[in-house]
């Protein structure tokens, strides 16, 4: 056990910052030292829960505990920007959850600041941190796949739009192309090796709102939630070009008249192809027989709980050492030339240039 722990503190305690207070608990790296969330009673009870000395419901006080080396930011989409370049100024390394920000401006003055200060800023794109996704980056990086040129991903939902401020579009910066999109586009691109896009064209739908009306099914819900306010998109969908002529298809949606919830991530190789959701399997030719490669693993899929621990501890290493993470604020900044490019697609009824 290190002497010297990375002392954290959490700024924002609504429900995806338990996989973050959950990991750092279990890191022996890290300690928690302080959480904030504009609501006091949520945040008191995350300290309570958590064994956490400090509470704060303005995170310029938080950032201005010199006790504190590090913050994850587990707040609105809106807020990210300016709480990252605020906590980098301060000192402070940064796990920001994905999306980065909102916008490729804001994206951009992040990674000035970042630049600047020469803090770590890593992005929460938690699914490149899962084992599987490592085993297929381990088979691709030794050319088992060979030249990836071909990725599509679908993240579909029946009924899961959580309402709230994830339906809230000053907030949220979109709907479900921003919230889960976000993490199958990403962890396509990261495994065909983070080729330039050059060009998307998306279009987004909103044709079902929240469907309040229906019953005998439930869903997630934001402590937010309004079934009244519905300014996102329901579905999304793109085409993205790269600049090596390698091309990604992704379809993503909030709701949806499906016959269930689908996951699914595929890459297609010169030499063979690996479905990585919702099951992993490679595909390949042995003895001029196509064949289905099953590795013999823990998870046939994402096992969340661990993918965030693997996160946390990389984070954490990074802040020790001073290593830059597999998850850098200049890819989160190529992402968000992405989706903003998907929405100004679909806005416009064209092709766009990135």
């Amino acid at each position: 056990m290190s002497i010297n722990k990375v002392r954290i503190g959490v700024i924002g305690a609504g429900s995806i910052s338990d996989l973050h207070f959950a990991s750092y608990t279990k890191s022996e790296e890290a300690v928690i030292v302080a959480v904030c969330d504009l609501n006091r009673e949520r945040a008191a009870a995350k300290a309570e829960k958590y064994d956490i000395a400090h509470i704060y419901t303005d995170y310029k006080e938080l950032l201005a505990n010199s006790d504190i080396d590090a913050v994850s930011i587990c707040t609105w989409n809106n807020t990210h920007a300016e709480i990252a370049i605020a906590a980098l100024f301060a000192g402070k390394h940064v796990l920001v959850e994905k999306p980065l920000c909102k916008t490729v401006e804001e994206a951009q003055r992040i990674q000035d600041a970042v630049r600047e200060t020469g803090k770590i800023l890593q992005v929460g794109f938690v699914r490149r941190y899962d084992t599987n996704a490592q085993l297929v980056k381990h088979f691709i990086d030794n050319g088992q796949l060979g030249e990836i040129y071909y990725a599509k991903a679908s993240c579909l939902r029946r009924l899961g739009n959580p309402g709230g401020w994830f339906s809230d579009v000053e907030r949220s910066g979109g709907g479900p192309l921003i919230d889960i999109g976000v993490h199958v586009i990403d962890v396509c691109w990261y495994l065909m090796g983070k080729p330039k896009p050059v060009a998307v064209s998306g279009h987004t739908y909103n044709k079902l709102g929240n469907r309040k009306n229906v019953k005998n099914l439930s869903f997630y819900q934001a402590a937010d939630y309004d079934a009244e306010r519905n300014t996102v998109e329901d579905l999304a969908n793109v085409l993205i070009r790269f600049e090596n002529g390698a091309s990604l298809m992704v379809d993503v949606s909030f709701t949806l008249h499906a016959k269930k919830d689908e996951i699914a991530v595929k890459l297609y190789g010169d030499k063979g192809g690996v479905e990585l959701e919702p099951e992993i399997v490679f595909v390949t030719e042995v003895l001029d027989t196509i064949t289905n490669v099953t590795p013999q693993i823990n998870n046939k899929s994402i096992e969340i709980n661990s993918a965030f621990q693997n996160e946390i501890n990389h984070f954490v290493s990074c802040c020790q050492t001073g290593q830059t993470p597999i998850s850098p604020v200049e890819d989160g900044l190529e992402m968000m030339k992405i989706l903003c490019g998907i929405y100004e697609s679909a806005a416009k009824g064209q092709e766009i240039r990135l």
